[in-house]
């Protein structure tokens, strides 16, 4: 005797493609392998208004399975990642925190389905996922202006920096508003990931590096390095070696790759300061609500810690969580 087991989708096609042909229930289940009966239920329960659809029948059963399956994740844990979303913390980052701090078991697949159901049910959970398309990379012309005079290239960076062995190795960058109008100066620590922004009223070498020193030089901590691309808006980087008695390097030019960890908190950054937005409506207020939730987001390079933690050891602010 055969034992009952739930149909696959191309299963279904088959039985649809054999409705069609007037095939007998019996003669479906000799060609599919299971039981008459089996057939029989699965077009008794799981066909609509217009006939037996194989997409629609699957989705019938698989919202059957969840509504009778058993819940082994208490819902006070769900509404905590429902915070942790809102805080825009990724399912990962929310999975790996609750492991090592809450002893709680939530993987991150099982967010990711949740946060899909919750868009399905017409909630706005997805709506804080930092990858909302696919990104798509722009190919345009190189600039062919002059060399900054006196750069120094990243071949002279000690070794010691590739290895993120200590606090104090920073890269710099700056990301446009809408229109070209007002800037902002992003830097990032290679080692913890502490992120630091301000906003330069214009792109110019004077603003930059006058942004760059006020974030750094009030910092409780060592200063080895920064790192840059090889903008005109780093040209006044012999004033900010000199300011913060660091080595100021260059990266080769269009190797982005350099400054890798820059470029993927750029692109973090944009998830609330995104490229059709002009920078002129951006609030010192909101800028420092952004490097707040950055700062205090556990990383999984860092055994999910948070670069507040790794540099200050100060404990993420966890009132939505608790």
């Amino acid at each position: 005797m055969r034992r009952y087991t739930q149909l696959t989708l191309e299963q279904r096609y088959q039985i649809q493609a054999l409705l069609k042909t007037g095939h007998r229930y019996r003669e479906m289940a000799r060609v599919l392998g299971v039981h008459a009966s089996t057939i029989s239920r699965e077009v008794r329960r799981n066909q609509g208004c217009r006939g037996y659809r194989p997409q629609q029948a699957h989705r019938i059963t698989l919202a059957r399975r969840h509504t009778k399956a058993r819940r082994r994740i208490p819902m006070e844990t769900w509404h905590r990642v429902d915070r942790l979303l809102q805080e825009e913390w990724s399912p990962e980052q929310i999975s790996g925190w609750l492991r090592t701090c809450q002893g709680s078991s939530v993987s991150h697949e099982w967010i990711y389905q949740h946060v899909l159901h919750d868009k399905w049910a017409q909630g706005t959970l997805s709506r804080h996922l930092r990858c909302q398309r696919h990104r798509r990379k722009r190919y345009g012309t190189y600039s062919c202006r002059g060399q900054l005079r006196n750069r120094v290239s990243i071949e002279e960076r000690p070794a010691v920096v590739a290895r993120r062995a200590r606090l104090g190795d920073w890269e710099v960058d700056t990301m446009i508003g809408k229109g070209h109008q007002q800037a902002l100066v992003s830097l990032t620590e290679r080692k913890s990931r502490l992120s630091l922004l301000a906003k330069v009223v214009r792109k110019s070498a004077d603003a930059v590096a006058t942004a760059v020193i006020a974030l750094l030089k009030p910092l409780a901590l060592p200063l080895h390095t920064l790192t840059s691309d090889n903008g005109k808006e780093f040209a006044h980087h012999e004033r900010i070696a000199q300011a913060l008695k660091v080595r100021f390097l260059f990266a080769h030019p269009y190797a982005s790759w350099e400054r890798g960890l820059n470029e993927n908190t750029n692109g973090l950054i944009r998830q609330y300061f995104p490229k059709h937005r002009t920078f002129t409506t951006v609030t010192e207020e909101a800028i420092r609500i952004v490097m707040n939730k950055l700062n205090n987001r556990p990383r999984k390079v860092l055994g999910f810690k948070t670069p507040n933690q790794v540099c200050f050891g100060m404990t993420p602010s966890v009132a939505l969580a608790s």
